[in-house]
């Protein structure tokens, strides 16, 4: 991650959001956006991380609100703080996600189904239609930009993680729809990563990962990194032309015939 907060970049001036960030991928991201210029709220479900996530970046450039993902009250709170600290809202990238569950689908307990769900998806359409309500944001006006986060579960099934892959499949088609809805004025793409070397994915890799990568042409996992470039490169203007679009980003493992 890069600390150097210079002011200048390709989002400079611009304002976002990333939920999910008080580690991992969602650091990672806030991070990236940073270190191009953004000022970035980050939100996580303890506020102890997620004061130590904001210490890591520069201190005139992140807010934290936390709270949970799927609380609307929680919403509102880091709308409102946005709009008074930051005055607007031009990048929203959902990333909180969660996968309580593990085994194969005709053991799931719905309770346990309905709350991935309500996170990973229902969540995820919520904070874009209160982005798109928030009159203070003015996110519509400001030609802002989604980018949700998928995962490659949701376009090959992988043993033991088949409600995640299903709500991450409705997050790639969320985002498409959205896309078409909420077109010319806001754009809203996705990014689909394989196994990223974080804590949340651990138990896919951990003791075991020189036998994970060999299915993977890149001969490696991914890191926080390499999804945090790629979602920078979907919220700025180098991908002004680029919406309804989900990026996988795996190291070549789908096209290799592999699974997650």
């Amino acid at each position: 991650m890069n600390q150097n907060h210079a002011g200048q970049g390709r989002f400079s001036g611009r304002t976002a959001i990333v939920t999910g960030a008080s580690r991992g991928i969602g650091l990672a991201i806030a991070g990236q956006l940073v270190s191009e210029g953004a000022r970035v709220c980050i939100t996580a479900r303890t506020a102890g991380p997620l004061e130590e996530a904001a210490a890591a970046l520069p201190r005139d450039s992140v807010i934290t609100v936390a709270g949970k993902a799927d609380d609307p009250e929680h919403r509102r709170e880091v709308f409102d703080s946005v709009a008074r600290e930051f005055g607007g809202l031009d990048v929203l990238v959902n990333n909180a996600g969660i996968n309580p569950a593990y085994g194969p689908l005709t053991e799931l307990d719905f309770d346990v189904a309905r709350k991935v769900l309500e996170v990973n998806v229902l969540a995820t359409l919520a904070w874009v239609q209160d982005a798109v309500a928030h009159r203070s944001l003015r996110f519509a006006e400001r030609h802002g930009t989604v980018v949700n986060l998928s995962s490659v579960t949701g376009q090959t099934p992988s043993p033991g993680i088949g409600l995640y892959g299903v709500s991450k499949a409705a997050v790639s088609h969320l985002t498409r729809t959205l896309a078409v809805e909420l077109g010319p004025e806001i754009r809203v793409n996705a990014v689909a990563p394989a196994v990223v070397k974080t804590r949340f994915a651990k138990a896919l890799y951990e003791g075991k990962e020189d036998e994970v990568v060999e299915n993977y042409p890149m001969k490696r996992l991914g890191v926080p990194s390499d999804i945090a470039a790629a979602v920078a490169y979907l919220a700025s203007d180098d991908a002004s032309w680029v919406t309804g679009h989900v990026l996988t980003v795996d190291g070549g493992l789908t096209v290799a015939g592999g699974t997650a």
